[in-house]
């Protein structure tokens, strides 16, 4: 139990003896605040809620409560006006604190919350024979951030690459590669030579609209099962996957399955089959579509009046192949916010259709990457290829090691880990329905709130156990409470503590950003205490206890790092 769940245990049962229901403790621990300033207390708890069911002002409630609340984990009780006070006994709560840190290391903050189930996640999913450009990158890093975050809480996530790898645009891609291919070149640059061949058929198609038809029948002929079609779709397919296979490999990103849309042509017929059958399927202007006035959405349109299916009927066949696949607990969708609606009407649907599981599905949407305050067009050419950013980070990050560390062993593999890290975290750190600018010198910068700052105070605070000989820690450790007397340390300590409740706040949020922004503030925290409180030279007790903070700091901010997919160099 933390020390906050211990505090509210102890509100909750002398509201209780004083005849208030309602309170639970679950309820309480969602009520505690953190006050503004250290020195009103650790944790805050306002009796406004409070004030009904009692029949008495706030400030009188606050008093009377702060006369029942004593003993561990608390030193001392105040009340300010509508607030209970409470500050924590500092030398208890760090030895538990650090003590619980050392002892479990990578699994300090784990819960078993999933019990194991299993939770499907669609991730990534670019386009097949289109670059992996930085409007993937969200998805992508977003999406891995949150398997990493259920995992650690017990869930058992199955990251699907839902690859982009039917429709229309395959044809246009045959006719443009029938025009004006070339076999040898798209073998040895198979992205770069499509992405040419399919800005080129636009650019032609608006002087000559027949192209677009000639576009439609190909993919007629793919869709009927021509040969040739067929052919040349697998293997812009395998092409296409081989590359974006080493940019998954650049970030340490895996898959346990790359089904994607081609996928579920044979599982879609059932789907319109079932809509019959439960008489949800009705006529509109020659489309078949699920009528949804009673959630105030527009219809959902199933089949097009050519017989056509659309990606709703698509995504229908997929969240029902995953259940009966998976049996999840959840199934996240990690798509783009302009998809709002469809995955709104998707899931209303299979409500309608009788599937109580539609309540676990969940759209997790984000905001666009933006170049130049516009979004990016791969139609356009107007892209900027994830591939670059990456290989330009890692450059950028060989050259400094080589100005300020050049001895540094294994400079490659350090030099890949902050360039990659640089990337990834830039985006985490933001709330992922926030839009975000596509900057060189904001995403390369390494100082401030980054990647590399981060790693980097990891990568210092690994040298300070070095340097100071740290013996580790073997079972509980004895602390002395005077050398973590200073409020550079507490700070540090209470970070430490809620470490458990941050990675919560990011699983129920689906938002990686809660611990993007914690580890930056940990970073921030170490390293005033590192500049404040000498470690190394004092006595040996003295010094012993510091270098456990310091190692539990270790522990903590790689385990932070992790859950983004960081790595954290202990050199840097």
């Amino acid at each position: 139990m933390s020390h906050k769940e211990q505090v509210a245990a102890k509100i909750a049962s002398a509201l209780q003896a004083a005849g208030v229901e309602g309170f639970p403790v679950e309820k309480i621990t969602d009520m505690l605040e953190t006050p503004p300033n250290p020195a009103m207390g650790d944790i805050a708890f306002p009796c406004f809620q409070l004030a009904k069911a009692l029949r008495k002002a706030p400030p009188m409630i606050a008093a009377d409560l702060a006369n029942q609340l004593h003993g561990a984990p608390l030193r001392e009780v105040q009340v300010a006006g509508p607030y209970v006070n409470l500050f924590l006994d500092q030398a208890a709560v760090a030895n538990d604190v650090i003590s619980a840190i050392l002892s479990q290391g990578a699994d300090y903050g784990s819960k078993n919350v999933g019990n194991g189930r299993k939770v499907p996640i669609d991730l990534s999913s670019p386009n097949i024979a289109k670059p992996f450009s930085m409007g993937h990158l969200r998805s992508t890093v977003i999406g891995n951030a949150i398997a990493n975050i259920m995992a650690k809480q017990g869930y058992q996530p199955v990251r699907i690459n839902h690859l982009g790898d039917w429709g229309t645009q395959f044809g246009k891609l045959i006719v443009a590669y029938k025009l004006w291919g070339d076999e040898n070149k798209v073998k040895a640059e198979p992205i770069k030579e499509l992405l040419k061949l399919y800005v080129k058929f636009h650019e032609e198609a608006e002087k000559d609209p027949a192209l677009e038809d000639q576009g439609r029948e190909w993919f007629k002929k793919l869709e009927d099962g021509d040969a040739e079609a067929q052919r040349l779709w697998q293997w812009f397919r395998d092409e296409s996957l081989q590359e974006f296979m080493k940019i998954y490999e650049l970030m340490g990103i895996r898959f346990d399955s790359f089904q994607g849309e081609a996928f579920y042509n044979d599982k879609m017929d059932r789907i319109v089959t079932l809509l019959e059958e439960k008489q949800l399927l009705t006529e509109s202007q020659g489309a078949m579509v699920v009528m949804l006035d009673e959630y105030d959405l527009p219809p959902c349109l199933i089949k097009k009046s050519d017989g056509a299916t659309l990606y709703a009927t698509r995504d229908l066949a997929a969240g029902l192949y995953r259940h009966e696949t998976f049996d999840f607990a959840k199934a996240i969708y990690v798509v783009g916010n302009e998809q709002r609606l469809h995955f709104q009407q998707l899931f209303r649907v299979l409500e309608k259709m009788g599937y109580e599981w539609a309540k676990d599905m969940h759209h997790v949407p984000f905001g666009m990457m933006l170049k130049d305050g516009k979004k990016m067009s791969t139609r356009k050419g107007q892209v900027v290829l994830l591939e670059e950013v990456l290989a330009q980070a890692i450059e950028d990050v060989e050259k400094v090691i080589e100005a300020k560390n050049p001895s540094l062993s294994d400079k490659a593999a350090v030099a890949r880990q902050v360039g990659v890290g640089a990337v990834i975290f830039h985006d985490l750190k933001n709330f992922r329905l926030n839009d975000i600018n596509f900057s060189w010198e904001e995403m390369l910068t390494f100082e401030g709130e980054t990647g590399p700052y981060v790693q980097y105070t990891h990568a210092r605070a690994c040298s300070l156990l070095r340097k100071g000989d740290y013996p580790g820690a073997n079972g509980s450790v004895a602390l002395v409470p005077e050398a973590l007397d200073s409020k550079e340390a507490w700070a540090v300590v209470t970070m430490l503590n809620n470490f458990p409740d941050v990675i919560e706040r990011a699983r129920e949020g689906f938002d990686p950003s809660q611990i993007g922004k914690y580890v930056i503030d940990l970073a921030q925290l170490f390293n005033k205490f590192y500049a404040n409180v000498r470690i190394l030279a004092e006595e040996d007790a003295i010094k012993t206890t510091r270098l456990h903070l310091v190692a539990a700091v270790v522990v903590v901010l790689k385990e932070g790092l992790r859950l983004l997919g960081l790595e954290a160099p202990e050199e840097m």
